[in-house]
């Protein structure tokens, strides 16, 4: 029997970054555990032949969307007395994880603030209670909820699902027939990306016009750091892609402030009180609102954009939250990274992505990843689950990095043919 305490992931993010927890916690020199309801989910990702043969240390299959089932897997190394944590990067299980941590006396979120960064509706309704900015928004569990949400607030509107994750199902609806379309596509699925209960309808939301952040944030046990603010692009409407990201944010140090300040009374308003926290806000001409919060790290590339800019290694950092060790989020050193995704620019079958080598050649570019491999159903972006790679670029300043990582993603064609039966 090993004496070498444990750290379990439940679930992870479907990328790349939703590895690298379980490499982070191996790296500390706990044993890393996987713990999904379909474990052979994660290898389609690019690093996923090296993070499963180095750093999981273990693979539990268990109904990850159920606790009884999660504890039942656990309950081994919690009466051997080595479960040091427990935790998740993903949306979908961070009720879960929380009530799992309460269960197992491991640190952990609290789980009314967890359910609250899991659900859009619950936390806007406690934002809004509180104060913090919010668009207006209404639960449609009829299309005719929908259609009197959007006249009341004038189109066009956002309209989304209550407890999806990476933008999945989010739209900008201009007209009244795509309100009503957009609510059926979303009120006639019961579940999920993961399976789970879906809230009955849509969310409809007043739509905001301005620049999109996000607010990278720890809770390290007396107060809510805030690590920086991350510049994000999206892609084209209807959908919410997002298309990169650029770390520390290019906005006045005024701006920065009232957004930290925002973020931090959001995630107040909801009770978080453990661990990382990434808070999208959204700049209008009246000022910052906040989108939604998520109860978690950072995804996509954004760890990485720290760790470059700061030295902080947030995924380490908070594994240590999650086993009882104070984390250090310290910085060691004041540079700049930056982020672009290549997307498909027609649906189709992916024959190759030509320019890699060129890419790689930028000054700057740290990293030049591709996703799916040729022979792949590919399509233009419509949630942030249908990249095709990604690069980062790093710089002394943000904007340098900024024009490296354009530079970069500017060197890389996705050869896309038409499917069979087109």
């Amino acid at each position: 029997m090993s004496t070498t305490p444990v750290i379990a992931v439940v679930e992870s993010q479907l990328s790349d970054f939703g590895l690298t927890p379980l490499r982070a916690a191996h790296e500390l020199g706990y044993r890393a555990v996987l713990v999904s309801n379909a474990p052979d989910r994660y290898r389609i990702v690019s690093t996923a032949d090296e993070v499963y043969a180095k750093y999981i240390d273990g693979i539990l299959t268990a109904d990850t969307n159920s606790v009884a089932a999660v504890v039942e897997a656990l309950a081994p190394f919690h009466a051997e007395g080595v479960l040091a944590g427990v935790m998740t990067v993903t949306d979908y299980n961070i009720p879960i994880v929380a009530e799992l941590a309460a269960h197992f006396g491991l640190p952990g979120m609290n789980a009314a603030a967890a359910a609250a960064c899991r659900d859009k509706l619950v936390q806007r309704e406690l934002m809004r209670d509180a104060g913090v900015a919010v668009p207006r928004f209404t639960q449609a569990v009829t299309e005719a909820d929908a259609l009197a949400a959007a006249e009341e607030y004038g189109l066009p509107v956002v309209v989304k699902p209550m407890t999806e994750s990476a933008s999945i199902g989010v739209s900008l609806c201009r007209t009244p027939e795509e309100v009503a379309a957009a609510h059926h596509a979303i009120a006639s699925v019961p579940l999920n990306f993961r399976g789970q209960p879906r809230r009955p309808g849509a969310l409809v939301e007043e739509y905001l016009i301005g620049y999109e952040l996000s607010a990278e944030i720890v809770y390290d046990g007396e107060t809510h750091v805030v690590i920086g603010l991350t510049d994000k692009a999206l892609g084209p409407h209807p959908y919410f892609a997002e298309l990169g990201e650029v770390f520390p944010s290019l906005l006045s140090s005024q701006v920065r402030e009232a957004c930290e300040e925002l973020a931090v009374r959001a995630l107040r308003s909801v009770g978080h009180d453990f661990g990382a926290a990434h808070v999208e806000v959204k700049v209008t001409e009246g000022g910052p609102y906040v989108v939604e919060i998520n109860g978690r790290m950072a995804g996509a590339e954004i760890p990485r954009l720290i760790l470059e800019s700061t030295g902080i290694h947030l995924q380490r950092e908070v594994a240590k939250l999650h086993a009882g060790v104070p984390a250090d989020l310290t910085p060691t050193q004041s540079r700049a990274a930056a982020s672009r995704y290549l997307t498909a620019r027609s649906a189709g079958i992916l024959a190759r992505v030509e320019g890699a080598d060129l890419a790689r050649r930028v000054p700057g570019v740290v990293t030049v990843v591709l996703q799916p491999k040729a022979g792949k159903p590919v399509k233009p972006a419509e949630s942030n689950l249908d990249y095709l790679g990604t690069v980062v670029a790093t710089a002394d300043t943000a904007g340098d990095a900024l024009r490296c990582a354009d530079a970069a993603i500017g060197q890389l064609t996705p050869v896309v043919t038409e499917a069979e039966g087109e």
